[in-house]
């Protein structure tokens, strides 16, 4: 890295119209690291989740030339190189590559995750002679190891000789052969550099998008170089970042949808907007202090917020009070932090809401009063009953259940989405209101404008 505040990495690769491969899932995950991408196109690909339909090859002299063209202006801190679809872009790249200098990761990509072909047969000898002697890493899956080692892999000794091979007879200076095609409850990964083995795991993600893995896995190692790490820890970060990138992939699609290594920023922002949003609910409540405190139930208060329906899984996801907001003389404070899995109860119902309905994502509570149910029905707000007592044994003596029920009650009877569902409770079960959202600010927003309608009419 020559010490820019962005530095640069450039994919050398083909496009992928369905952006889930390709230098659309390289330019993703550059900018995910905090890496300037740039770009030199080889093949123009006609392709969606489930197939290649058409493959147009740019002349080797346009590849070289966008190649130039950042170099001479910006930089190059390290590149990656995926589809290289045939010879005479091979040895284009190759010269290109070698005078320039910049740490290259070669991605040998040979065939598309639909079974397309994407390497013709004359270009493996290519690949082989001159560009992987370019290589400071190779990354092949196992078929594509296997092609280069000329071994068959079928365990992890496999992959470490044919890792060796890579380098020792093909003259990479390091190789990782990825473990997605091997067996076992892990993906393990074995790195062999400066003649030393170093194996990477994580937990098989079943059900996973895997449509772009081996370009944003690939390009999420140069990125570790351009920004000037060593090799092992730029495997290691891409590591981590291709597994949030499966787990929480794009789910679009008919065939195998694409990774998602935004996620690797996106789920972090979201976890300290949903903070800051639950503490700016809170002192909106608190600066009421008094009004709010007029509908403490037994049970106290809490208000809670989910990240984005599309990363929240559990009530981890989930902020809320430790300890819940309480009386406090003749107002309220919270007893605790905000935090996330701070609250199981409203947890439990934002998750349920959210499933219903995305745009849900927060909840708080309030004690059950009929002027406040008025309150909100005279607001234009559609407050829904439901009768604990039907909510069946099998609901009530299983932790966490009866949330999910009462939402499934409410929206059902509601047709569409309430935004208040008020009960008058049950054997052991207090009485309640609750304030749905789309935000904690919101759901606090509804419930001072609620409280402060009905102080308002009972006055007069």
């Amino acid at each position: 890295m020559c010490g820019r505040v962005f530095p640069v990495a450039i994919t050398i690769a083909g496009s992928d119209s369905g952006g889930g491969a390709g230098i659309e899932a390289d330019l993703k995950t550059f900018a995910a690291l905090g890496v300037h991408g740039a770009a030199a196109i080889t093949s123009v690909t006609a392709q969606n989740t489930y197939s290649v339909s058409a493959i147009h090859d740019l002349p080797p002299e346009m590849v070289v030339r966008q190649i130039e063209a950042v170099a001479e202006d910006m930089g190059i801190d390290a590149g990656k190189t995926g589809m290289l679809s045939n010879k005479g872009i091979i040895e284009a790249v190759a010269r290109s590559v070698g005078r320039l200098g910049f740490p290259l990761v070669v991605d040998p990509v040979m065939i598309a995750k639909s079974g397309a072909p994407l390497l013709k047969p004359d270009a493996v000898e290519a690949l082989v002679k001159l560009l992987i002697p370019e290589a400071i890493l190779v990354t092949p899956n196992k078929p594509e190891a296997e092609r280069l080692a000329g071994i068959s892999i079928s365990s992890l000794d496999d992959a470490r000789k044919a890792a060796r091979i890579i380098v020792e007879d093909l003259g990479a200076s390091a190789a990782m052969v990825k473990g997605g095609h091997l067996e076992g409850g892990e993906a393990v990964d074995v790195l062999y550099y400066e003649g030393r083995y170093k194996e990477y795991r994580a937990p098989r993600i079943r059900g996973g998008c895997t449509h772009g893995t081996g370009c944003s896995f690939s390009a999420a190692i140069a990125a570790g170089l351009a920004r000037g790490m060593d090799l092992w820890n730029a495997v290691g970060t891409a590591k981590r970042l291709i597994s949030m990138a499966i787990d929480y992939g794009v789910r679009v699609g008919r065939g195998f949808c694409p990774v998602n290594p935004s996620a690797w920023l996106e789920i972090p922002a979201q976890r300290y907007m949903v903070l800051e949003d639950v503490r700016r609910a809170i002192a909106m409540l608190v600066k009421h202090g008094e009004a709010v405190s007029r509908y403490m139930p037994e049970v106290q208060v809490n208000i809670a917020m989910a990240i984005d329906p599309r990363y929240a899984r559990g009530i981890s996801d989930v902020a809320g009070v430790k300890g819940r907001i309480t009386r406090y003389g003749g107002t309220i404070r919270p007893a605790g932090p905000v935090e996330f899995g701070a609250s199981s109860h409203m947890a439990r119902l934002v998750l349920a809401a959210m499933r219903r309905d995305p745009s849900v994502r927060a909840a708080m509570n309030l004690a059950m009063s009929m002027d406040l149910v008025e309150a909100a029905r005279s607001l234009g707000y559609k407050a829904v009953f439901v009768d604990r007592a039907l909510e069946p044994d099998n609901v009530k003596n299983v932790e966490g259940k009866s949330m999910e029920w009462v939402v499934e009650e409410a929206f059902s009877k509601a047709e569409g989405t309430p935004d208040i569902i008020y009960d008058h409770g049950d054997y052991a079960r207090e009485p309640m209101i609750r304030i749905l959202g789309r935000s904690a600010t919101e759901v606090a927003g509804k419930a001072l404008r609620i409280i402060m309608h009905a102080e308002g009419s009972r006055d007069h």
